[in-house]
C-alpha cells in the first residue's frame, strides 16, 4: 500500500474534469427540440400547469441535463477511483465484462463494479452484476482454484448499512473511497478540487445554456403556440399521434 498525496488527486481532477464539462456542453449543443419533445410526457407538463414556452423549455432542458450529468459524471468518478486505487494498491481497469477495477489487498483480489450511487439497479441489473462477478472469479481462478477473490459493488456516494450481500459486498460513500485508498477522509478531500474547476467552467456553460433556451423558445413559439398560448393539442399530436 502506498499513501496518495492529495495534490496528485487535485492534479488528476484538474486534468480530467474538463472532459465532464466538455461532454455536458457537447450534449447541449447536439440537442434538437423535436427529439426532446418526442421523448417527454406532454400530459405531465400540462398537469403541472406550465403556461409559457420559456418555462416548458427550461423544464425540458433541466430534465435532460440531469440524466446526462449523472451518466457523464459517473464515468469521471469511476476513472478517479481507478486512478486512486492504482496509485495506492496498484489497481487496474479490468478487461472483464462488467468489472471496472481489480486490485489486491491483504492477500485478497478484489473485483469491483463501480456505480455513482446506491440506488442504481433493479432486480435484473443486480442479477446481471452477480453473473459478471461469477464469470470474473472463474477467469481469475483458472490455474489456481484456491485464489481468494471477493466481489464488491462500489458506490461513489450515499450509504448502505448492510454491506454483506452474500454474493458480494456493497461499499458506499466514505466506506468505498476508504476501501480503495486506505484514507478515511478521502471522500471529503475530493470535494474541493471538483468545486474549483466547476467555478471556472460555470460561465461558459451558462452562456451556452442560455443560447439553447433562446433558440428553442423561438422554435417552440413558431411550431406549438398560437395567440400567445401553448397549443397543447398540437403538441400532443406531435408527440403521440400514430406515424408522427
Amino acid at each position: 500500500m502506498t499513501n496518495i498525496d492529495i495534490e496528485k488527486i487535485k492534479t488528476y481532477v484538474n486534468e480530467n474534469i474538463s472532459k465532464f464539462h466538455n461532454s455536458k456542453l457537447e450534449s447541449l449543443k447536439k440537442l434538437k427540440l423535436q427529439n426532446i419533445l418526442k421523448r417527454k410526457n406532454p400530459y405531465l407538463f400540462k398537469a403541472k400547469n406550465i403556461l409559457t414556452a420559456n418555462e416548458l423549455i427550461k423544464t425540458l432542458l433541466d430534465a435532460h441535463l440531469s440524466s446526462q450529468e449523472e451518466t457523464i459524471f459517473g464515468d469521471f468518478l469511476e476513472g478517479l477511483a481507478v486512478y486512486i486505487c492504482k496509485e495506492v494498491y496498484s489497481g487496474r481497469k479490468s478487461s472483464t465484462e462488467g468489472i471496472d477495477l481489480e486490485f489486491e489487498k491483504q492477500s485478497i483480489i478484489y473485483i469491483v463494479s463501480i456505480k455513482s450511487g446506491p440506488n442504481w439497479a433493479n432486480s435484473s441489473q443486480i442479477t446481471k452484476m452477480k453473473e459478471n462477478f461469477k464469470k470474473a472469479k472463474k477467469i481469475l481462478r483458472q490455474g489456481n482454484t484456491d485464489l481468494n477473490v471477493a466481489a464488491v459493488n462500489g458506490c461513489c456516494y450515499g450509504k448502505d448499512n448492510n454491506t454483506d450481500k452474500g454474493d458480494y459486498f456493497k461499499f458506499c460513500g466514505q466506506e468505498f473511497w476508504e476501501f480503495i485508498s486506505g484514507n478515511k477522509r478521502l471522500y471529503l478531500d475530493i470535494i474541493e478540487p471538483l468545486g474549483f474547476e466547476a467555478r471556472k467552467r460555470n460561465e461558459e456553460f451558462l452562456q451556452s445554456f442560455a443560447g439553447v433556451i433562446n433558440n428553442f423558445n423561438e422554435e417552440f413559439l413558431k411550431g406549438f403556440c398560437s395567440k400567445g398560448q401553448i397549443n397543447w393539442e398540437k403538441l400532443v399530436i406531435f408527440n403521440s399521434e400514430k406515424n408522427k
